[in-house]
């Protein structure tokens, strides 16, 4: 489960979602794999997190993703 991995404190990157015990936002895992890295490249890069650490990170945006809103804005008719 992507909460054992991931966590939100105000404290930390004024409350973005992290890596436990890191200050590596989920966004910039995922934009690391939006832009063509490899896991090898991730993990290479930053050595204290797991495969598991970005797995989470992508479980936590599908769950963001689900849980998002979506107000259609209607075109007045002129």
């Amino acid at each position: 489960m992507w909460q054992d991995r991931i966590s939100i404190d105000p404290k930390v990157m004024v409350g973005k979602p992290v890596i436990k015990g890191t200050r590596l936002p989920v966004e910039l895992i995922v934009g690391f794999f939006a832009n063509g890295w490899s896991m090898k490249e991730v993990l290479g890069e930053y050595q204290g997190i797991t495969e598991e650490d970005v797995k989470a990170c992508f479980a936590y945006a599908q769950y963001a993703l689900q849980q998002e809103k979506i107000y259609p804005i209607l075109q007045n008719a002129a």
